[in-house]
């Protein structure tokens, strides 16, 4: 190992940075994932039992996905292979098989790790399964990525997916903690800059450890949150407009509205605007929840929605989000129905079944005279000069069976319409 080093220009003994330094030596020490690791764990389970199958670890960056994959080699006695699905090519797997392979004939397995696996095309990740599925490698992926959307269904039929956690703030805290006793001394934090130094961190524990590094070199005591913000540069949230987190979000969003908290919405859109996403994406969204998820419960939600879009089409940001903002509020807090899009759903599939039907002849136009001998019109009755202005005529196919479709509960303004919709059932019934 020294002659690495060496020549490498370095020595041994050289400093490292906090988070090579403090990388966990056995999987006990490592934070945040014993959902996973421990004895009770699926993983933890599997090293009890003497086996280790292929798997993908899915996860946030700096949540400890390469330190597991290397400490699992460790503890099944095997060969630790790492490649970059960034930095590697066709060549550079066939030689990590083959020296697999090799390694298999002599007595040992490889454990090869692969990073950032998703970025592997379709071919290549097909490349990976006859050699898995052989047992010449126990295969261990890790990914920021969803794996449902980016890895081959035949590759995850055959590894397990386990999902690590963001760091929580006592696992950040507990690093601190071991860097502090690394270095011999405390952070020069108050209780306010330490928390907003595990802020900054955002989950990710190798960077909450090089945010340590730079708080450790500054000669200043007694830090308050103040001095933290200004010393260090907060790190964008993570967020892709284009990948998981961007679904993530706006589902998050969604549910949060649909579940009448203005709160958790409006956290959740800010969370949005903060991330980069285009505002006028969020509109859209917006304008479809107002008829989705509250339709004539709330009428005027639709209209609010709507012009929240115009107004920021009009002033952009930032003055124009504040009117996002607004509807968010309101259709978190308005009323919801999904009777008009249950309706809509349910008339479109019939639509599809009942094909070209044809409307009954008394709600035909009779523009000439044979259309009104065939009996285009007869029989028509005009509601407004009805006595209760309702004539409960049949507007269905002829041979169509009276369907359905919308079907109010009562919420908000859609308590009169259900009345009303049950009194023109009684007087449609009584008329038949």
């Amino acid at each position: 190992m020294s002659n690495l080093f060496q020549s490498a220009g370095l020595e041994a003994s050289a400093p490292k940075p906090l988070a090579e330094a403090l990388r966990p030596a056995v999987l006990e020490d490592v934070v945040g994932q014993s959902h996973l690791i421990g004895p009770d764990g699926p993983i933890g389970r599997m090293l009890g039992q003497g086996r280790l199958s292929s798997m993908i670890l899915w996860g946030p960056p700096g949540v400890g996905k390469t330190t597991i994959a290397r400490l699992l080699a460790d503890r099944a006695d095997l060969e630790f292979v790492q490649l970059s699905a960034v930095f590697s090519g066709v060549a550079d797997l066939r030689k990590a098989f083959e020296a697999a392979r090799a390694r298999r004939e002599s007595g040992r397995g490889t454990l090869l790790f692969v990073d950032e696996i998703h970025r592997f095309n379709r071919a290549q990740q097909d490349g990976f399964l006859p050699y898995v599925e052989e047992g010449v490698v126990t295969l261990v992926g890790a990914t920021t990525e969803n794996p449902s959307f980016e890895l081959n269904g035949a590759l995850l039929s055959r590894a397990q997916v386990f999902v690590l956690n963001r760091l929580d703030e006592a696992a950040l805290n507990g690093l601190l903690i071991r860097a502090e006793a690394h270095i011999g001394r405390d952070l020069p934090l108050e209780a306010s800059g330490r928390e907003t130094l595990i802020g900054f961190a955002d989950g990710d524990g190798r960077y909450l450890l090089t945010l340590a590094d730079e708080v450790f070199s500054v000669d200043e005591k007694n830090l308050d949150s103040a001095a933290v913000a200004a010393l260090l540069q907060k790190r964008a949230p993570a967020y892709d407009k284009s990948r998981d987190e961007h679904y993530n979000i706006i589902s998050a969003l969604h549910k949060s509205m649909r579940g009448s908290d203005p709160d958790a919405a409006l956290y959740w859109f800010a969370r949005m605007l903060t991330g980069g996403e285009d505002p006028r994406y969020i509109a859209r969204r917006l304008v479809r929840f107002a008829s989705e998820d509250i339709g004539l419960a709330d009428p005027t939600a639709l209209m609010i929605a709507s012009e929240a879009a115009r107004a920021y089409e009009r002033l952009g940001s930032p003055e124009g989000d504040l009117a996002l903002a607004h509807a968010v509020v309101h259709l978190a807090t308005a009323p919801k129905s999904i009777g008009v899009y249950q309706g809509f759903k349910a008339a479109m599939r019939a639509a599809k079944e009942t094909g070209s039907l044809a409307p009954p002849k008394h709600i035909l136009n009779a523009p000439t005279q044979l259309m009104k001998e065939i009996g285009y019109g007869d029989g028509y009755a005009y509601d407004p000069n009805t006595e209760t202005g309702f004539s409960g005529q049949n507007y269905f196919p002829e041979g169509m069976p009276r369907q359905q479709f919308y079907a109010p509960k009562g919420e908000g303004r859609e308590a009169a319409i259900k009345a009303r919709l049950e009194a023109w059932a009684k007087i449609r019934n009584s008329s038949a």
